[in-house]
């Protein structure tokens, strides 16, 4: 990209965007595996209190969002060292391994 004019912020931006978008991807998939596998223990038999207070746990809308947040902000942070090295890549190196 560097090579038809974009700057260095442009590509770390890129790769941090697409970083941050498979973490909420992979969050979204978690919030939907974690309702369907919490559903299927009463059908099994499998009951969870909360701390023996006998209250039933569930997946709450506030729980998803601060696993959503959680998920983007992991992604995030794992592909800033990349989006980094990316951004500082010489055109040539970065068309040579292409």
């Amino acid at each position: 990209m560097k090579a038809i004019g974009a700057k260095n912020r442009d590509i770390l931006m890129i790769f941090i965007f697409n970083s941050a978008m498979v973490g909420l991807v992979g969050g979204i998939l978690g919030i939907i595996l974690g309702g369907l596998v919490s559903a299927l223990f009463p059908m099994i038999g499998v009951t969870m209190t909360r701390g023996g207070s006998g209250s039933d746990m569930s997946l709450s809308p506030g729980l998803m969002i601060f696993g959503l947040t959680l998920a983007v902000l992991i992604g995030v942070i794992s592909g800033a060292v990349p989006a980094y090295r990316a951004s500082k890549m010489k055109p040539v190196d970065a068309l040579r391994y292409e």
